[in-house]
């Protein structure tokens, strides 16, 4: 490999695990996590129950941070620079890194303050009407709420109130988007516009997304990783990365055993 083709694949690299290890105290939660998240890309992380995929998609905006017991060890980087530096603010990396949970949470504010809200925290100082109307597009939700702006951002449906959530997200204008479980609480059809929306968003952001619908993760993703628990002695279970390939690869021809019988449905 080149020296050029080397900075290349360097720079298309948004995030990077190196060695992750996640404690809860002294109980080891997910083991040796290799991973390098491409830009623009949607990666989905895969598995059972108690397999560590919500603890890894935490540790890259270090919400696990805020679990008094939780230790991270390894590496990770975002533009190739060290998350867990002393020098970096949290804060700022969550504006970077934006989240999305499982369960809608709106704020109990209207529409418009619950985009307005992260920005004006943020100090923007630009036309916040344009900024409600862009990130409300962005996030497919505009022609559905333009008309009542001042009304309660919980009187929405659950699937405008996710997609209120994901405007929220973009309004601070994050590289990246966590997504963790964003479509479980979701009837099919907004289940089908969460989708079709990530779509669109990987143009401009990097998404990872952690679900338990294996046919969500094969419709959405160019990447999938796989990960798996072992039971220990005494009888909790640690998380590592079993694979990680392209999607096409990890549901047509896994290259492990225990991917092969997950995406066939043998366990889960």
């Amino acid at each position: 490999m080149t020296q050029n083709s080397l900075t290349q694949t360097l720079t298309d690299i948004a995030l990077r695990a190196e060695n992750v290890s996640v404690y809860y105290g002294s109980t080891l939660a997910v083991k040796d996590v290799f991973l390098d998240i491409p830009r623009n890309q949607i990666v989905a992380f895969i598995g059972p129950s108690g397999c560590g995929k919500s603890t890894v998609l935490r540790c890259f905006n270090r919400m696990n941070d805020l679990i008094p017991s939780a230790q991270v060890n390894g590496r990770i980087t975002f533009d190739g620079q060290d998350i867990y530096d002393r020098k970096i603010d949290p804060v700022e990396l969550r504006r970077r890194i934006g989240m999305v949970f499982q369960k809608p949470n709106p704020f109990p504010k209207s529409i418009y303050d619950n985009i307005a809200f992260g920005a004006r925290i943020n100090g923007y100082q630009g036309d916040m009407d344009e900024l409600v109307e862009r990130s409300l597009k962005g996030a497919a939700l505009w022609d559905e709420v333009k008309d009542k702006l001042k009304a309660s951002g919980l009187s929405l449906s659950g699937g405008q109130q996710q997609r209120l959530c994901i405007a929220r997200a973009i309004a601070i204008e994050p590289e990246v988007i966590l997504m963790d479980e964003p479509c479980s609480a979701l009837d099919p059809i907004s289940t089908l516009k969460v989708e079709e929306l990530m779509q669109q968003l990987k143009e401009r952001y990097t998404i990872i997304i952690v679900t338990h619908n294996m046919q969500q993760a094969s419709r959405v993703s160019d990447r999938t990783a796989f990960f798996n628990a072992e039971a220990t002695h005494q009888g909790g279970k640690i998380g590592y990365l079993v694979e990680y390939d392209n999607t096409q690869l990890i549901f047509s021809s896994p290259q492990q055993d225990y991917t092969r019988d997950y995406v066939s449905g043998r366990f889960g």
